[in-house]
This record gives C-alpha cells, structure tokens and sequence, in this order.
C-alpha cells in the first residue's frame, strides 16, 4: 500500500473510473466539486494497492472529519462528509475520524479479496494520521436489484444464515463494523433529460420516476423542465474504534 504522498506518480497508473462506477455515478453534483481536489490537498489520505509487478490493482480514496460518537451526529451522506473534509482541513480545524470515500476495484475482479484489503489499509491510514474513528457510507453493492426498496428496510435484509443479504455491507460487518443510519440522500446528481438518458441508455418519454439500470433508486425526470434529479442512497458502516 502506497499514498499518493509517497508515489504520486501512481496517480497517472490508477484504474479508470468507467471500469468501477456506472456512468450516471460520475456525475455527482457536491462530489465532483471537491473529488478532484483530493489528490492535491489530501494526499496522505488516498492510497493504491499494487501487486508483486507494481501495478495498480485497487485505489481507496478517504478524508478526515469530526464525530463526537454520536450517530445521529454523523454527516448526511458522502456529499456533506467530503465537503466536511476539505472545510476543516483547510481551516485548520481538528480531525478525529478517518471517512472511507470510496473503494475502488476493477468490476471484473471484485472476488479477488481486495476489499477487505482496501478496509484494512484505511485503518493502516487512519492509524499513522491519529484518527480514532474509522466509518463509511456504503453504497450497497446490490441495492441496485430493489431500486424501489427503502434504504431504510434494504440495510437491515438478513440472509438465512443471519448475514447481512448484501454483500458489500456484509464484508464491512465480517470486520467488525455495525449497520449505523441509512442515508437516503446520501449524493445529488442532476442533469438534463438528454444527459440522463445517454447516462443510462434509456429513453425516458415522459415525465415521472424511472427505474434505471444500476441505479439504486429511481430518477424523476421533469420534461418540462429538461431536468433528471436522483439521489443516491448509502448506509453508514461504524467499524470499531481504532486503540
């Protein structure tokens, strides 16, 4: 494991944002303000992991904020949380709390064990900054199966077995981390009609909400309006407390 801190040269050998996130995921509103700035002002929170020919076979982007240990306390969703990363950062403010932004893997090699090494690393991260608090606001990785399902009920679907039914939470609770508050506003992406419907390949008619692919809610498109607005649901995953 490497920061961009230590190997910024990595940064030009990462993995392609097209072969993790559908495309619609790209174009978050408050997220896409502040993500390109985290190479540069955040550096020793965003690392790679490479293997034995030093190629870059996943990426783990975080940022520091604030919590008392409160849940209710906790940020709205990953668009507050980054946001909260870069204002108390670049005022100087304290941190105690290492946020996990995103754990990027190729989707093609996904069973190759690689998550709970990203996990791990964040807390390798979050051990040299100081950080006591390790949380991250999952984006369920099969919630995109009931788009129509309240985040709210979605997280707390077990399997027969007692796990949790999806199986990003679920590599989350085998390392000790707890289901903490769904978040149903979790990430604002907006656009056009035209842009909604060459981000999902879909044709959207008339005006109302639509079930899309890999999206984990609907998108309520205003025709009138020429506007597509959808909000992305996440959980917060509370891991234990660093000692």
């Amino acid at each position: 494991m490497y920061t961009v801190a230590e190997r910024p040269e990595l940064a030009g050998k990462g993995i392609p944002s097209a072969d993790v996130w559908p495309e619609y995921n790209l174009h978050g509103d408050r997220l896409n303000q502040w993500w390109g700035h985290l190479d540069e002002e955040l550096a020793d929170y965003q690392f790679f992991l490479v293997d034995e020919n030093d190629d870059v076979v996943a990426e783990g982007h975080t940022g520091p904020l604030w919590w008392d240990g409160d849940d209710a306390t906790l940020p709205g969703g990953i668009d507050a949380a980054i946001e909260q990363s870069f204002v108390r950062t670049r005022a100087g403010q304290p941190v105690n709390t290492l946020c996990a932004l995103a754990a990027e893997t190729p989707r093609d090699g996904r069973r190759r064990g690689l998550a709970a090494e990203l996990l791990g690393a964040m807390r390798v991260i979050a051990g040299r900054q100081g950080l006591t608090h390790l949380v991250a606001p999952v984006r369920p990785s099969w919630k995109e199966r009931y788009p129509l399902a309240p985040i709210e009920r979605y997280v707390q679907w077990r399997r027969a077995d007692g796990q949790l039914l999806d199986p990003w939470m679920r590599v989350h609770e085998r390392l000790g981390a707890r289901v903490g508050a769904p978040l149903p506003e979790s990430m604002l992406i907006t656009g056009t009609v035209g842009e909604w419907e060459s981000w999902t390949g879909l044709v959207f008619p008339d005006s109302g909400d639509y079930v899309f692919p890999d999206g984990l809610a609907t998108v309520r498109i205003d025709r009138e309006k020429d506007h597509g607005s959808y909000w992305e649901p996440n959980v917060w995953m509370i891991h234990p407390d660093l000692s």
